[in-house]
Order: C-alpha cells, then structure tokens, then sequence
C-alpha cells in the first residue's frame, strides 16, 4: 500500500458508520448550501427524506452549474465536515460543456478519433473551470435499434469502432495527470452493461442475450474505456440476463472487478438502486441496498436506500462493513486523484471560466467536426449549391436554434449558429428567401403561403427539416422513425414546382427517408450538429468543405426491419444463395432484407475508385500476419477525404460468425487525379472470437478479407489461417 493510499485508510479508521454511508450517496446541487436553487426539491428529491448529517457528510454532488456554486458549496461543505472530506462534483458533460459539439452518433460519423479526442478535452476544460470533477461520458452502448432514443448518444452499431472512441474519449476527458493537470476532468463510462439493447427499443425495458453475445457484441467498449483508464463506471437501467445490472453481483463483482481488474469506482444511474423494486428483485428498500452493496455500487445517485438501510444491515451482520470501507476507500481514492485534499476547488475559477468557456478556438474545432460529421446520403447534381442562385431556406429547422441535441449541458440555443445565420454568412441577402413552412409537428395555412412565395422566387430550394431535440435521447424512443407528416406534406407540396431541392436533417437517429430521399435531389444528414451547426452545413452546402462523414449506424428501409445492422448473421436459407427459391428464404415479401443506406456509407463531392486490392500472403499463422492492401483514386475535380474500411469474415466458426466484421480503418486526403495505396495489417488475434464454451480464441480455415468504401460496396479477397 503507497502512502497516499495509507493516508485514505486513516481517514476511513476516524469515520463513524453514518459518515461512511453518507459518502456512498450523491445528491444533487439544491440540497446544499451554497447552492443557487438551495433548498428547492422536489418530486424525488422530496422522497429522499434526507436529514442535515446526511447532506454534510455526503461523498459527492450532482449537477452544480458554475464555478461560483462550486466553490461555495464546497466552502459551506468544508466548514461543516468534521473531518474535512471534500466534495466530488459530477455532471452530464456528453458532447460539450457550453461549446457544444454534435451528438456521439454524429461525432461517429465522423470517423475521426483525434478531433473526437479533441472534442472531449475541450469539453473537459470547460467543465472543469467551471468546477465539475467528473462526467458521466463516454456511453458506449452498442445500439442496432433506432427507436431507442438514446442512440443518439452512441457512436454506433459496431463493436470495434465503438471501442475506438470510447478509448479517445476517455483520453480527452482524463489526460495523463488527473492530480496536476486541472484543464481535465475523471470520466465514467455507461452504461454497463448492455443498456442500448432493450427489447422494442423501449428505454428502461427488458434486455436478455447470452453471455456470448455479451462478451462478443456488447463488452468490448466498456472494456475498452476501462483499459484506457476510465475512473469511473456506471450501471445500467436494465437487466442483465434476468437481474438488475445494479444489482447484478456476477456483472459487477465476478466480471467487471474480478476478470478485468476494474478498480475504480461504480456508480448507480438516477434512481436504480430503488428501482430494483418495480424491477421485482427486491421487495423493499432495505433489500435494494443489500443487493446493490454485495453487487459493488458504490454511490447511489439519488434514491435513499443506503442512506436508510446500511448501517441496519451492518449492524445485524447482513453486510460486511469492509464492503462500506472498500467502497469509502474508492470514492477517497478518485478525490485523492484529483487533487482535491490539496486543492478541495481544483479548476474551479470564475474570472478564467469567462475566458475559456465558449471561446473562440473551442468554436473553431466545434465547427470543423460538425463539418465532419454531417453524412451526404444523396447528390443528383444539385450540391454544391452555386452562389449566384437564388435559394429559398424553408422548413421548421431554418430559423431554429434547437441543433445541439439532448444532453447539450450549459449549451445555449440563444448562442447557436441557426442554418439561416450559416447562409448569409455565404450569400447576399437578396438572393436569400426563408419561411418555416411548418412547424416540426404541426402546420397552418398561413405557413405554407409563405413557404410557397418563397419558394417561387427561388432557383433551387433547401429543406431544414427533422426532429425536436425532446424527440430523441433519454425517454425519447419512438415506434414511428419517419420524419413527421406535416413535414413530409410540404415536401410532396414543394415537389409540385419541379425545382430542385435539397434536404438537411436534424435529427438524432436514423430515419425511415421515405418521403424524403424519393422526393429530393440532395439528403445532407446533419444530425443534432452543436454550437456551430449552422455555419458547418453553410460550409458543406456552398462547398467550401467536402462531405466526408459515414455512417455508423444503418438507415432502415422501413421500421419492421429494426434491428437492422451490417455484422448479422447468415441463415440456413439465405435471400443471396445462389441456388436460392423464390419464396422459402429469410426474407421479407414486401420489402429488402437490406438496409436503405449500410454502415460504412457516405457521399462526397468527388469520387474514389479501389482497385489492384491484394493480399501479401494467402496464409496466416499466429506468429505472421497478412497484409491488405488497395489503391484508392479520387476520379472527380476536388480535394476529398475518404474513409477505407477493412472487413473480415470467418467462412466457418464453431458457432455462427457475422457476414462481416470490421477490423480497421483509415481516413486519406486525396487531391484530384491523386492515388494512394493504403495497407491494414491483419493478424491472427484479430480473427479471435468467443466460442460456445466462451473460449476466446480463433479457428483454422478459410477466411475473406473485404475492402471498400462502406460494408455494402466492399472488394473481396481470401485468405486461410494456418495454425
């Protein structure tokens, strides 16, 4: 034991049982003093039924807004703690601070793991002059259904390439020097595990898969935040092969202490530890803190169940108190890391939070990833728009400063840049027409008027269309992923002019396009873009960028294929086959097995071409691994990135593989008539999967190695591993 850690142990030895729980529960800002709304709760802060020795020995605060509510909680807190433990003080920083990035999802597209690093320390700097020590980001969960509204807060669909950004985002947030390096912030994935799998896409519902597929689809993320360093991890809602992650004890204790050595601390989500109630695993509170305290939790966000039960199940022998001790020593730990026994403010500091928060090198990198992350899902020649047209801006997203999406913490709708804002900046005013149309659910006579006039005077017309922010995120799942039909009427009414017309979309998940992608020349998916949003797609549609996002997640054809996702499993009966009868197969009379826009997909303004794709061996052996190589030709007129992806896939597994997995990816600029050979180097750990005895490990025989543009469009070529 180092003598820092001795320090905390010492600490602990003076606590009474009553401080020890009171560290284990995080309750938010209001019932503190010093706080800007001290003293008004309600709903369930009411319930908490807290008593004034809890809120002053508490272990940490959620929800403070500013370095000045900071610095005086923490300074009442100092001055009524008897032992002088410092607060901890955490907050939802998902994609940005008061510089608001895109989504995760949009932030995915971009397939761009530096600037999401980027995003994540800028977004860290701002929290922590404004006296946050801990985010709750990055949320790793793998999604494959869009009606589930918190995949807006995933980078997608797939398990390496989530894995990727989970790793950037912890290194952005958390640094190398949590203690001196005050501009970071500790992170904490989510939500473990498997929370973006409930069934129906309905949030908080039910999730149940085999352990397999856990460990091969759902996991990898996770562990890879944690082996990035992730301070913190937080339970999911949902169950975990029929129990409460909160109080799942194999989850928690077996797989996520015990097998990856995760040492940091485990926090509940809002409310879970009493939600095992309803859950139907706990008949009262008293148990819901017995099963969350043997599972590892070790602070209960905002239910009472510790604060109520633990020192009676101590008492009467039900719970160990070296569990309460082991929980206090991580909770002390992660202070100790920040530096808060030396400098209980740390970052905090009002005159430099003015100077750093939402300045202008912050919106500078917001704008250059909302620029990277908007996807061109169509092109008939109508973009770039030409700046001596006249354009006509319509549709409830025109003027609209709702574009920075759930989740948008300090963000302001007051101070984001609006699409119109982005098209002015680009064109002379006269030649610039704008009308709402609609709003995003409903219209009126009068709009559509003015929506018409607009439109007459114009040579080429841009959609701003999509979802409310309250549409998508936390809650916000929806059977119905097509764009609302007061939208999709003033599509099929503007079509009606025969001018051409261009879609941008604000939304946060994939969408059922029918409506749109049929009836306009150019679909630009914008996502929910952040601070910068309107002046980053003012960009993209005069030219002055190139697209170059990809999806990372599929875009349905229709809803009653959900879920859709590239790395499925083939069939006994598949649609493909070549010796394939018409009716008996996996498929679907009405519409294609296939998505209506893949994983991996995305236009430019230029074109590429693959070709000479080769392989240096037909063979592989553990010890040797292959290499795969093509040449990629940008064949139009601009400058253009371009995202190569490698796929793999395994012809022949002790248990059923995916029709393609992605193993790698890079990301080339290519200037006009330029080639560049790009190589992956593919080895024998990377062909390794979990098999029906969940040995992880990897099989001899026959493989294929696809490259291309997105899954869909891929060159295939074959290889064996030889073991």
């Amino acid at each position: 034991m180092t003598e820092q850690e001795q320090k905390l142990v010492s600490i602990i030895q003076k606590m009474t049982l009553e401080e020890k729980i009171a560290q284990l529960v995080q309750l938010a800002a209001p019932f503190f003093e010093g706080a800007t709304n001290e003293g008004q709760i309600t709903g369930p802060m009411a319930a908490m039924k807290v008593n004034e020795d809890v809120v002053r020995n508490s272990g940490s605060v959620l929800g403070a807004s500013g370095a000045r509510e900071v610095i005086n909680i923490q300074r009442a807190h100092l001055k009524k703690n008897r032992l002088g433990i410092p607060l901890l003080f955490m907050a939802d920083v998902i994609h940005g601070y008061k510089t608001i990035f895109p989504v995760p999802l949009a932030i995915g597209c971009s397939w761009d793991l530096e600037l999401a690093e980027k995003s994540a320390e800028i977004a860290a700097k701002e929290a922590s002059v404004s006296g946050v020590h801990v985010t709750f980001a990055p949320m790793v969960d793998l999604v494959r259904d869009p009606r589930w509204g918190r995949v807006v807060e995933s980078t997608g669909e797939d398990p390496y390439l989530n894995s990727q950004f989970a790793r950037a985002f912890v290194r952005g947030f958390q640094g190398t020097d949590l203690q001196n390096d005050h501009d970071r912030v500790a992170a904490c994935v989510k939500h473990f595990a498997a929370y973006g799998a409930p069934e129906g896409g309905r949030d908080y519902n039910t999730v149940n898969m085999s352990e397999r597929q856990l460990r091969e689809s759902y996991l990898p993320a996770y562990k890879a935040a944690i082996d990035e360093g992730c301070e913190m991890v937080m339970t999911a809602f949902t169950t975990v092969d029929g129990i409460p992650a909160t109080g799942n004890k194999w989850l928690m204790r077996d797989l996520l202490r015990g097998e990856w050595g995760f040492d940091g601390v485990l926090i509940s989500d809002w409310g879970a530890v009493k939600e095992m109630i309803p859950h139907g695993v706990a008949a009262d509170e008293r148990e819901a803190a017995y099963k969350a305290i043997q599972a590892g939790v070790d602070i209960e966000m905002m239910s009472p169940c510790y604060i109520h039960h633990l020192k009676q199940l101590v008492e009467d022998g039900s719970v160990d108190e070296t569990l309460i001790d082991e929980a206090v020593f991580r909770i002390l730990r992660l202070k100790q890391k920040l530096g808060l026994f030396e400098n209980p403010y740390r970052g905090a500091d009002e005159k430099r939070e003015q100077e750093v928060v939402l300045c202008e090198e912050h919106r500078r990198v917001a704008r250059e990833l909302a620029t990277k992350s908007c996807v061109l899902l169509k092109n008939e020649g109508v973009l770039p728009l030409k700046r001596d047209k006249k354009i006509a801006l319509i549709g409830p997203f025109a003027q609209n400063g709702d574009i920075l999406g759930p989740w948008s913490c300090l963000g302001s709708k007051d101070e984001a840049i609006q699409l119109y804002d982005g098209l002015k900046m680009k064109v002379d005013p006269s030649y610039l027409f704008v009308a709402k149309g609609c709003d995003i659910e409903t219209g009126t006579g009068e709009q559509w008027n003015e929506a018409l006039h607009a439109a007459r005077e114009a040579d080429v017309i841009v959609l701003a269309l999509g979802e409310h922010s309250d549409m998508s995120g936390e809650a916000g799942c929806r059977a119905d992923i097509r764009l609302p039909e007061i939208q999709l009427e003033l599509i099929a009414k503007l079509k009606q002019l025969n001018k051409p017309m261009v879609a941008v979309l604000f939304n946060g998940r994939p969408l059922d396009l029918h409506g749109v992608v049929d009836q306009v020349d150019a679909v630009l998916e914008a996502w929910y873009p952040g601070t910068e949003g309107g002046a980053a797609i003012a960009d993209l549609l005069f030219g002055d960028a190139n697209p170059s996002g990809k999806l990372t997640m599929s875009f349905p054809y229709s809803v009653g294929q959900i879920p859709v996702y590239y790395n499925c499993f083939n069939t006994g009966r598949p649609k493909d086959a070549p010796d394939a009868q018409e009716r008996y197969l996996s498929q679907y009379l009405d519409i294609p097995n296939e998505p209506l826009f893949p994983f991996g997909f995305g236009l430019s303004y230029t074109t590429f071409s693959y070709s000479d794709a080769a392989l240096s061996s037909d063979y592989m052996t553990p010890e040797q691994p292959i290499y795969v190589s093509v040449n990629v030709t940008n064949t139009g007129k601009v400058a253009g990135e371009e995202v190569v992806q490698l796929y793999v896939r395994d012809v022949t597994g002790d248990v059923v593989r995916p029709v393609k997995e992605l193993k790698g990816f890079q990301k080339i600029l290519l200037q006009p008539g330029e080639t560049k050979k790009v190589t992956f180097t593919l080895t024998e750990e990377q062909l390794r999967y979990y098999h029906s005895d969940l040995q992880f490990t990897s099989d001899a025989g026959t493989f294929v190695a696809y490259v291309g543009p997105n899954s869909r469009d891929v060159i295939a070529l074959t290889f064996k591993l030889v073991k």
